[in-house]
């Protein structure tokens, strides 16, 4: 009697154990409504944190507790597919080099931040997109020599540290002098204030502070890409879920018009028209 009553014990102690694991594991899956799981779990419960820039005029600027510009309008509409209204959503300011660590470390739910996909990155992070196409650039003063990345050589160049711009001058400009900081605004003062001959990144962020009102005429972007560079929206790397529907969101703003929109109220206002999101160019999500 003694035996089964033990036996009877250590059975239901092992049921309770197993039922509290499942409810660990649903916790840190950030599952929602209907055990889904991903952003798409995290958004049925009506809210979403995205990274985005703070420094980039035009594409991810805050200004007191407020952010503006084309990825943030980018944000806004992956919200709103995924369920979330603006309210429910938490903006918080990424740099370039804490990107991955904060969509890795749960930080982020999604990362819209002039976020290039490639094969490096793809290693720990997961990408929908690319909404936007840029190619890397150059912003001189109005009177500088340079022309283009051939004429680099013993020039100091500015750009953020982790980005794709300075490896690719680390790795195919090797002649150039590399001054690095954590934000494109800084390397945009240094440049202001004669400390560096050339700011690097993609043509589209240059532009923005280009046009500030601040650097009107004393600045100028090279005109010369020499890369292409796809800007895709971050997320971890196992929610292929949550990739498929930000895709799926992302082509339905293609078509219904909210694409444009935000480009004509952020960057469409330097004048420079809406360019075509290209559905067929959109990543298979891993």
């Amino acid at each position: 009697m003694r035996i089964t009553r033990l036996a009877a014990t250590l059975g239901a102690l092992t049921m309770a154990l197993a039922v509290a694991a499942c409810g660990g594991d649903d916790e840190g899956s950030g599952s929602g409504s209907g055990g889904a799981t991903g952003v798409v779990g995290k958004a049925s419960g009506g809210k979403l944190v995205i990274g985005v820039k703070a420094d980039q005029p035009g594409l991810g600027l805050q200004s007191g507790t407020t952010y503006t510009g084309f990825d943030v309008e980018i944000g806004k509409i992956i919200a709103k597919g995924l369920g979330v209204p603006e309210s429910g959503i938490e903006w918080k300011t990424t740099v370039s080099a804490n990107r991955e660590p904060y969509i890795q470390q749960g930080q982020v739910d999604l990362v819209v931040a002039t976020y290039t996909i490639n094969d490096e990155r793809k290693k720990v992070v997961n990408f929908a997109g690319p909404y936007f196409i840029a190619g890397q650039d150059l912003l001189v003063p109005t009177a500088s020599t340079i022309t283009g990345p051939e004429s680099l050589a013993g020039k100091r160049v500015c750009s953020v540290s982790g980005s794709t711009p300075a490896k690719r001058i680390q790795t195919d400009h090797k002649d150039a002098k590399l001054q690095q900081f954590d934000t494109y605004s800084k390397c945009v003062t240094a440049l202001a204030g004669g400390n560096v001959d050339a700011v690097t990144t993609d043509d589209i962020i240059l532009a923005g502070y280009a046009a500030q009102d601040q650097y009107a005429g004393k600045f100028k972007v090279v005109g010369k890409p020499f890369s292409e560079e796809p800007y895709g929206i971050g997320l971890k790397k196992d929610d292929s879920a949550g990739c498929n529907k930000i895709n799926d969101i992302l082509k339905a703003a293609a078509t219904d018009g909210s694409y444009k929109k935000a480009w004509d109220d952020t960057l469409g206002k330097s004048g420079k028209a809406a360019p075509e999101l290209d559905a067929s160019k959109l990543t298979n999500c891993s």
